[in-house]
């Protein structure tokens, strides 16, 4: 079965059965060790492992590494991290409780490896210069806004010579001069204003004079695409106004970073 010959104009639904083999992706081995009916319970618009696992493919997390997990949703991409690389996890989020992604910890066993936090990236509670490494899946877009803040507000929490890796959703196409038709009623429900492209994200990683970049593309050229209409067949969203018009236009796109060694900051130390 190929969920691209169920098109949203095909106007059909998926059976549980069909789910869990589009969600059965041989790319995606780490992911697909992973129970498909608490990763749908789990998710917050986008199959977060498919995503981690295509981040830190490119990462090279070591055990015992401390690693932020900014905007981890119900944590389930933090549980990911601890099982599969053996890192120590800051799981924190400004929607969704501590309380109730310890709950989600506790039941998969890694309470020793991932710390559940609510935070807000405005005034996170961490030392400067603290983690190996920054992760971050479909949230940098709603609220960061220039490079300033990615120096002043999350870079800094990150050692020199640490990696800072993040995904968020994006268009082929640069939309910031209007939108079509079809996406008009979407922009402020989904804050498109912040679905730029990956040359966009990476001009924004380097005003913040804090890194050097290291990737920065659409996942594996056409595969964001294909992982954004994989997803929207799982929820059975893929009938929807969005999902149609952005069928071939919406993927996501990678960034991959690493902390200056040298940095203003440091020198002032």
């Amino acid at each position: 079965m190929s969920y691209l010959k169920k098109h949203p104009t095909g106007k059909m639904k998926y059976s549980q059965t069909e789910i869990k083999k589009i969600m059965k992706n041989e790319k995606y081995p780490l992911s697909s060790r992973y129970d498909p009916d608490w990763i749908i319970e789990n998710a917050m618009g986008a199959h977060t492992l498919w995503l981690q696992e295509s981040l830190t493919r490119e990462m090279n997390l070591k055990p015992d590494m401390r690693v932020l997990d900014l905007g981890c949703g119900r944590a389930i991409s933090s549980i990911f991290l601890a099982k599969e690389f053996g890192v120590k996890v800051w799981a924190a989020d400004l929607w969704n409780s501590a309380t109730d992604n310890w709950s989600r910890i506790r039941e998969t066993d890694v309470c020793d490896s991932v710390c559940p936090i609510h935070a807000d990236v405005h005034d996170l509670p961490f030392s400067e210069n603290y983690f190996d490494a920054l992760v971050s899946i479909n949230s940098f877009y709603f609220y960061v806004t220039d490079g300033e803040f990615l120096r002043e507000k999350i870079f800094k929490y990150v050692k020199p010579g640490g990696k800072i890796g993040v995904i968020v959703p994006s268009f082929f196409n640069d939309y910031q001069d209007g939108y079509p038709e079809a996406y008009q009623p979407y922009v402020e429900p989904y804050n498109l204003n912040g679905w730029r492209t990956y040359n966009w994200w990476k001009d924004l990683f380097e005003q913040s004079g804090l890194v050097d970049i290291i990737l920065a593309d659409n996942i594996d050229g056409n595969e964001g695409n294909e992982l954004f209409q994989k997803t929207a067949c799982i929820y059975n969203i893929h009938e929807t106004p969005f999902h149609i018009a952005g069928w071939k236009d919406i993927t996501y796109s990678r960034i991959i970073a690493r902390r200056k060694k040298d940095t203003p900051q440091q020198t002032k130390q």
